[in-house]
């Protein structure tokens, strides 16, 4: 890994992603006041957030991490060092053995799972089942765990609630980067279809999506559901395990413009990628926000901003400079630390953009820089 430091923006590798520290930290400090103040415990989702070169600062503030199957888990066990909880949607013979070894609680995704795996993993962790509380309050159908015909969790029509043995906690995820009003709608489906079930569980896991770091979320709406319902079951340990409310706004991706052509408009070609390196700007979509710009026709200068992959659809999209653009300028996309830099790929063998984090206004240390053996060690 290669570790030096510069001192501005203009002197590091382009593209890159760039976390702040400090951003990070005031999100952090939030999100373990909630842990304070109502005895919940927050997991860290690195499919969201998996910069392990800030772990040793996230595991002062959280609990663990919670994984997707077995390399998130073990990255959270080398590098976290806390509690590892794993759930997928169905796991692997050849490595759940090692999954149950090094996870505190293992979630199941439907009792045939539970059946398969049963034996190998009780008395050797925490057992957890997915629940599909069905409700569905997320806008786009790619990120709603609850929509129609969704495999993942289990309904109450399908729910086996003879088959419990070693079964110690609930797990029920319903939410996609959304208010506590939304997590309310979702705890009350909860407890209707599963709340007879609560008073012999050890715990509940209410998933994620909490997008608790935003300015406008209810952050004292929060505080007062999560104590009413460790009141109503004290017995229960609770977790939350939310991705985005980790890296929201910590940070930035560093691209610069390498050609201006035109086509019926002007074209700027960057040196990254909306297909490689910012996926969800073409999947969800949404539109990035770029400092200094705004909607097409609002300042003197409109360009459209494309990937430099051959790709004909790697947009970024349309935004207006108060500057005509020229090669060598740096662009700055906000907000691209959570759920993009987990995203990546080497698509037409792009060079992925190299990891710094910003200790403070002059100091920036590059963790990471990326080159062809990383694109080559994917493929074979």
């Amino acid at each position: 890994m290669k570790s030096n430091t510069v001192k501005s923006v203009e002197e590091l590798p382009s593209p890159a992603f760039v976390c702040e520290v400090e951003l990070l930290k005031k999100n952090l400090e939030l999100l373990k006041r909630v842990q304070d103040e109502t005895g919940v415990n927050i997991l860290l989702a690195l499919k969201g957030f998996a910069l392990w070169s800030t772990f040793d600062i996230c595991k002062d503030f959280l609990k663990g991490c919670c994984a997707s199957g077995l390399h998130e888990a073990l990255l959270a066990k080398e590098e976290f060092k806390k509690e590892v909880h794993t759930y997928s949607p169905a796991f692997k013979d050849e490595e759940i053995d090692e999954i149950i070894e090094i996870s505190n609680h293992v979630v199941f995704n439907s009792f045939n799972q539970l059946n398969r795996y049963r034996e190998k993993a009780k008395g050797k962790t925490s057992i957890g089942l997915r629940v599909n509380p069905e409700y569905s309050s997320v806008e786009v159908d790619l990120y709603n765990p609850c929509g129609a015909f969704s495999r993942l969790g289990i309904t109450k029509e399908n729910f086996q609630e003879d088959n419990l043995a070693d079964v110690d906690g609930l797990h029920f995820h319903a939410l996609c980067e959304q208010n506590v009003d939304a997590l309310q709608g979702a705890l009350k489906n909860f407890e209707e279809r599963f709340g007879d079930l609560l008073a012999q569980m050890k715990w509940v896991n209410f998933g994620g999506g909490h997008h608790i770091t935003r300015a406008d979320y209810d952050v004292e709406g929060l505080i007062s559901l999560l104590k009413d319902f460790k009141s109503r079951y004290p017995h229960l340990e609770v977790y939350m395990e939310p991705g985005e409310a980790v890296g929201w706004k910590t940070g930035y991706l560093v691209a610069t413009v390498l050609d201006i052509i035109k086509n019926q408009m002007p074209i700027a070609i960057l040196d990254t990628s909306a297909e490689a390196h910012m996926p969800d700007t073409l999947a969800m979509p949404y539109r990035a926000e770029i400092r200094n710009t705004n909607i097409p026709g609002v300042k003197l200068h409109t360009y459209r901003l494309g990937g430099n992959t051959c790709l004909a659809g790697d947009i970024i999209g349309d935004y207006s400079f108060d500057e005509p653009l020229k090669v060598g300028d740096k662009i700055i996309l906000e907000d691209m630390i959570h759920y993009t830099m987990v995203k990546t790929t080497t698509f037409n063998g792009i060079k992925l953009p190299s990891i710094v984090l910003k200790l403070n206004e002059e100091c920036y240390q590059i963790v990471k820089d990326f080159g062809y053996n990383d694109y080559k060690s994917r493929l074979s």
